[in-house]
C-alpha cells in the first residue's frame, strides 16, 4: 500500500506538472517567434556588428532593438503605423491629454513627402502663412526625406518662445522658401458661427474634439432658435478628431439609422457606425466647404451628409487621411501605434489616400489669400440661395 501511494503521488506530480507546462508554454508562445520565420540572418548581422563593429563604446543593445523594430514597421509602408519608444510613447499619451506647445498644424506624409494637412485656427503656423498642401523639405536644418510623421512632430514642436524654421515648397511658388515660426502653446477652438446675410448660417468646425461635441450642440440651439433657414457647414482646414464627435454632429444632419461611415478591417470584416439623430437639420438647405485641409473624421461627416443626402460639396479635393489607428502597449513602456481599419463612406467609397472630389470645385490663388478674398464661401453662398 505504501509502494502504490508513492507511486500515486509521483504520477499526480507529474501530470500537475504537465498540464502547468502546457498552459505556461501556451502563454510564452503568444510572444514567441513564429516557426515559419527564419531569424537566423538577423543574428548572423547582429553577432557580426558585436565582433566587427569599429566603435563598440556605441554598441547600445537597446537602441539597435529599438531601430530593428522601427526598420520592420516601415517596412510595411503606412507612415500612420510606427513604432514609438518609452520617451515618445510618453510624449504621444501627454498629447492627446491637453494642450501642447509647437507651432499648431497637422501633418501627414502624401506620396512619401511630409505634407500640410492644415495649419489649425488661429496658431503660429497660420498666422506665419502656411496652407494646406505645402510640403516640408526640412526642419530647421534637418531634412525630411525618409522621414515618419512622429519624427517630424518631435523636430517641430519645443518650448513656447523658440524657433522653428521650415523649408517649404509650394506649387505656386518658383523657389522654396525658409518660414520661422515662434512655437507658442496650442489651444484650438472647436467651432464658430456667423450670420451671412440674415438667414445663412455659416457654421465653421475647426476640429473634432471631445469639447466640439458640447460646443455644438450649444451653437446648433442657437440656429435652431435664431433666423437661420439655410447653412454652410465649413469642414476647410479641419484635419479631424474622435470618430464618435464626428458620429454625432453627423446626426443632426442625417435620419437616426442611417450609415454615417463604415470600418473596413481587411480578413476581420466591416463595422457600420449609424446616425443617432436628433435628425434637427434634416428640413435645413445645406452645402458642405472642403478643401486639402479637410482630413480624417471632417472627410467621414463630409462623405456622410454627401452620400445619405446628395449635398453639394464645394471648394478642394479633401486630404484623404481615412485610417484607424490604435495604440497597443508592449513591453518596457513602449508601444506601437497600428493601422488597424480603413474608412469607408456610407456607397463604400475609399477615403484613405483618395478623399473626397468636390461636386464644385474652386481653388484658393495666391492673391485670393493675400487680399483676403474667398470665393469658395462665396460660392457656396451662391448655390444655397438657389435652394429651396
Amino acid at each position: 500500500m505504501k509502494k502504490f501511494l508513492i507511486l500515486f503521488f509521483i504520477t499526480v506530480v507529474i501530470v500537475i506538472s504537465f498540464v502547468f507546462g502546457f498552459i505556461f508554454g501556451q502563454t510564452e508562445c503568444e510572444i514567441c517567434p513564429p516557426e515559419q520565420v527564419d531569424f537566423s540572418l538577423f543574428w548572423q548581422a547582429w553577432d557580426t556588428l558585436q565582433k566587427r563593429f569599429v566603435n563598440q563604446e556605441e554598441f547600445d543593445t537597446q537602441q539597435m532593438i529599438y531601430g530593428a523594430i522601427s526598420g520592420m514597421v516601415k517596412s510595411l509602408e503606412d507612415p500612420y503605423t510606427v513604432f514609438l519608444d518609452p520617451d515618445d510613447t510618453k510624449r504621444f499619451i501627454e498629447d492627446i491629454k491637453g494642450s501642447f506647445e509647437g507651432v499648431g498644424m497637422e501633418i501627414g506624409i502624401r506620396k512619401s513627402q511630409l505634407t500640410v494637412i492644415a495649419p489649425l485656427e488661429g496658431t503660429p503656423a497660420q498666422k506665419a502663412g502656411l496652407r494646406p498642401g505645402d510640403k516640408i523639405l526640412k526642419v530647421d536644418e534637418t531634412s525630411t526625406i525618409d522621414i515618419s510623421i512622429d519624427e517630424a512632430v518631435d523636430l517641430i514642436r519645443g518650448p513656447k518662445g523658440t524657433e522653428v524654421v521650415l523649408l517649404i515648397y509650394r506649387e505656386e511658388w518658383e523657389n522654396t522658401q525658409e518660414i520661422p515660426i515662434i512655437r507658442q502653446v496650442i489651444k484650438i477652438p472647436s467651432l464658430k458661427l456667423e450670420m451671412l446675410d440674415e438667414n445663412i448660417a455659416h457654421l465653421k468646425l475647426y476640429q473634432f474634439s471631445e469639447k466640439a461635441r458640447a460646443d455644438f450642440r450649444k451653437t446648433a440651439n442657437e440656429i435652431l432658435q435664431g433666423p437661420a433657414e439655410k447653412i454652410i457647414l465649413d469642414l476647410r482646414n479641419n484635419p479631424g478628431g474622435y470618430l464618435e464627435v464626428s458620429q454625432d454632429i453627423a446626426g443632426w444632419f442625417l435620419e437616426q439609422g442611417q450609415i454615417v461611415v463604415i470600418e473596413d478591417f481587411g480578413k476581420a470584416g466591416q463595422k457600420e457606425y449609424l446616425s443617432k439623430g436628433p435628425s434637427r437639420f434634416l428640413d435645413y438647405p445645406l452645402v458642405i466647404l472642403i478643401n486639402q485641409g479637410s482630413a480624417s473624421a471632417s472627410e467621414i461627416l463630409a462623405g456622410a451628409i454627401r452620400d445619405n443626402r446628395d449635398i453639394k460639396l464645394i471648394g478642394e479635393k479633401s486630404f484623404g487621411k481615412g485610417s484607424v489607428q490604435e495604440l497597443e502597449r508592449l513591453k518596457q513602456g513602449s508601444s506601437l501605434k497600428i493601422t488597424i481599419a480603413k474608412w469607408l463612406t456610407p456607397k463604400g467609397e475609399l477615403i484613405a489616400d483618395v478623399g473626397l472630389e468636390p461636386d464644385v470645385i474652386i481653388e484658393m490663388t495666391d492673391e485670393d489669400y493675400e487680399q483676403e478674398r474667398d470665393p469658395q464661401l462665396e460660392k457656396a453662398i451662391e448655390i444655397i440661395k438657389e435652394i429651396r
